[in-house]
């Protein structure tokens, strides 16, 4: 079997010959057998930025992109958004529209030695050539912190200019140092009517796309196509490529056409990136909001995509005394019977009694009160320190505690028939104080109206 370099020097070989004997015919059969092997997502992309479809907060008349494309030089970026945004394609059109020679890297299989020797292409390229050189580092996110510091001095001296891709929020995941250096171009998933300009402009395009095969798609296959591409433009054609390759030329696909070579799409949704936590904060405040139907839309969202049931669990647990509290005391009995239910039954079914907690929580009178006065007692602690305990409240366990006043005229609230005692048990400095203060909601009324007797004493 040959090798990639041979494959590669026969391709050459073939071209050379074309050329030197002029066979016109020869080099264009060549060029057409090369493009039909080249995936669809890779013809079908865009050569100039009036062409990208679903990012016109960027490339629109006057907008950011629009306006780096027209100045003398371009800066380094890095841009952030999901898979299938544009973020490789629109990277490729600034920098070839300047002139800049683009070199490409990604993270994932390249290190710290293919960074240098690429920027030392680009050196030479520029002293000896004048040519200034964009390095697109696919996947930047990917780097770890010493990697992307050998970046800095290069992008700081202008031998590259540094076009980063990324998923992840580059504020988690790209040095400050670097970040600083650097402007992010948040890139949006394309929305359904950019998918479906993009499924036309595929199925009319005869040189670049599927437009020689004279195919339709049924509106519901259309529909079907974009709702589960979710804003990726090249899956949605990566997948209609396929639809082609099993359908006949002039043919109508419709929607049962679609869904046989459709498989599950993995959900979009890193446990350590910032999907992670713009879900799990949805669920929690979902569940603040009492807003029982979203609660488990989040729910299913994090299990079906892999998080972990029990971190899930132990947020409930965490909500049922931050934001139910006292307004239903048993909250935090719920939420430890589900955790527990949860390590007993474990998968497939320990969705259940997470989904019966997350329900019940959402449903429950809310309060913080309890939540709310620990945060103000915890300020006083560190603003008056350890101030002293009154003397009748400390414990007197040997004799010279006793004759030094310790628990001295202290008052025991079951001797009285109401269990109500006035005397003072915050420090001196703290007496008036109030902390603790029920909303008044769910059984933290009763509290309200125990308290107010207890203190009007």
């Amino acid at each position: 079997m040959c090798g990639c370099a041979d494959v590669k020097n026969f391709h050459q070989h073939i071209r050379t010959s074309a050329l030197q004997h002029k066979h016109p015919m020869s080099l264009s059969l060549f060029n057409q057998n090369l493009e039909s092997k080249t995936p669809l997502a890779h013809r079908m992309r865009p050569q100039k930025l009036e062409d990208c479809i679903g990012q016109e907060h960027l490339i629109g008349q006057g907008k950011l992109l629009h306006l780096l494309s027209q100045s003398h030089d371009l800066p380094s970026l890095i841009f952030w958004g999901p898979p299938g945004s544009g973020k490789t394609t629109i990277a490729k059109i600034l920098a070839h529209k300047k002139g800049y020679h683009f070199a490409t890297l990604s993270a994932v299989n390249a290190g710290v030695k293919e960074v240098k020797e690429t920027i030392g292409q680009a050196r030479k390229r520029l002293e000896e050539q004048g040519q200034k050189s964009v390095l697109f580092l696919d996947e930047i996110h990917r780097f770890n912190k010493s990697q992307q510091d050998t970046l800095l001095p290069f992008v700081e001296d202008g031998t590259i200019v540094l076009f980063g891709a990324t998923t992840e929020n580059p504020s988690f995941e790209i040095i400050s140092a670097l970040l600083s250096r650097c402007r992010v171009i948040t890139l949006n998933p394309l929305a359904e009517q950019g998918l479906d300009k993009l499924i036309e402009r595929a199925l009319n395009d005869a040189e670049h796309g599927l437009g020689s095969l004279n195919l339709k798609l049924s509106l519901e296959a259309r529909k079907f196509l974009c709702e589960t591409s979710r804003g990726d433009a090249r899956f949605l054609l990566n997948t209609l490529e396929t639809i082609a390759t099993l359908s006949k030329p002039g043919q109508i696909i419709e929607l049962a056409d679609v869904e046989k070579i459709f498989d599950k799409r993995a959900l979009h949704y890193d446990k350590s990136g910032e999907e992670h936590y713009n879900v799990i904060s949805a669920f929690i405040k979902s569940m603040r909001g009492s807003d029982p139907d979203a609660a488990l839309y989040y729910l299913a969202r994090m299990l079906e995509a892999g998080e972990e049931p029990l971190f899930v669990a132990r947020r409930m647990v965490i909500f049922a005394s931050e934001d139910i509290g006292n307004a239903n005391p048993d909250a935090i009995n719920v939420a430890i019977s589900c955790m527990q239910a949860f390590d007993f039954v474990g998968m497939p079914e320990g969705w259940i009694p997470l989904a019966q907690c997350a329900s019940y929580l959402a449903s429950s009178p809310k309060s913080n009160a309890s939540y709310a006065g620990y945060k103000k007692a915890k300020a006083d602690v560190h603003t008056y320190g350890p101030l002293p305990v009154p003397m009748h409240l400390r414990n007197a366990p040997t004799k010279m505690m006793k004759e030094m006043g310790y628990g001295k005229n202290y008052q025991y609230a079951h001797d009285r028939k109401d269990h109500i005692v006035i005397q003072q048990h915050l420090p001196d400095r703290l007496k008036d104080k109030k902390y603790y203060e029920p909303d008044g909601i769910g059984y933290e009324k009763k509290i309200m109206e125990w308290l107010l007797k207890v203190r009007s004493q």
